[in-house]
């Protein structure tokens, strides 16, 4: 389920939340928009939470790099991890609305400098999580300088990469260990060159394509009726084993988790398997 962090009314948000974890989905994923004034912090949210819910893996979707420190960042996903327990996976976006992130006093940087920043702040948060006695890392945008790092997940932490772009899909294939698009704003037909690309990368780096998950956010639309289709077909025509699922118009955001529980998610497990 596909959670808008909304701080106007903080007790629905929890209970969408709550109602994905009861009704038995496995995921959550609340987005990131710090500079959003209508939204709440999201791993503040996050952390809560995870404290009232006893089974969802909990998902960034996606953390928005320019305005969290990678360390920092790191550091917060195994505490989570550790806490929740082993409910943790890390979705991370190289940025998006610079105006807004420069408002909050981040970085504005370019396509190439965001992807540059990127590179660099998953081998500082695979640094925090290595368990080494100190880690070190040069960087232009990110960088550790002999930190001690601490404490260790409680088991490896996924990074989700919500990409597009072509260098973003070579970044995906060799460093990450999965994609998180959102689907229609890349549109189907644009998803099986990108799949392929990611593909290409992997093997090029001497890594399984098939270890690399492949999520989407799917925003259904239309009549409920219809929506267990529509996961379907981004299953079975797109390739996505992941989906992380919102409804457009849908009204009542509790009774929309319900019809995913109970109508999408039993169709799209028993095709998968």
């Amino acid at each position: 389920m596909f959670v808008v962090p909304s701080a106007e009314d903080p007790g629905r948000t929890l209970a969408q939340i709550d109602a994905a974890d009861e009704l038995g989905l496995d995921v959550v994923g609340v987005q990131d928009h710090p500079y959003q004034r209508r939204f709440l912090d999201t791993w503040t949210l996050l952390s809560y939470a995870a404290a009232r819910t006893r089974r969802v893996t909990l998902l960034p979707d996606v953390a928005n790099l320019p305005l969290r420190n990678p360390a920092v960042l790191a550091k917060a996903a195994a505490s989570l991890d550790v806490l929740s327990p082993g409910r943790v996976e890390l979705g991370l976006g190289a940025g998006a609305f610079w105006d807004g992130i420069a408002a909050m006093g981040g970085p504005r940087l370019d396509g190439p400098a965001s992807v540059d920043a990127l590179e660099e702040a998953i081998a500082v948060i695979r640094g925090m999580w290595s368990g080494q006695r100190a880690v070190r890392v040069e960087g232009r945008h990110h960088r550790l300088d002999g930190v001690h790092p601490g404490p260790a997940p409680t088991r490896p932490i996924g990074i989700w990469l919500g990409a597009y772009g072509p260098r973003m899909m070579r970044v995906v294939g060799r460093l990450a260990d999965g994609w998180l698009p959102s689907v229609p704003r890349l549109p189907p037909g644009e998803v099986a060159p990108r799949q392929a690309a990611i593909d290409e990368a992997a093997r090029a780096a001497g890594r399984d394509p098939g270890a690399i998950v492949r999520a989407a956010n799917l925003t259904l639309e239309g009549d409920p009726g219809t929506w267990a289709g529509q996961a379907l077909r981004a299953h079975r025509e797109l390739g996505f084993d992941v989906l992380v699922l919102s409804a457009a118009d849908a009204g009542d955001p509790l009774d929309v988790v319900r019809r995913i529980a109970q109508d999408v998610a039993p169709a799209v497990r028993a095709e998968a398997g």
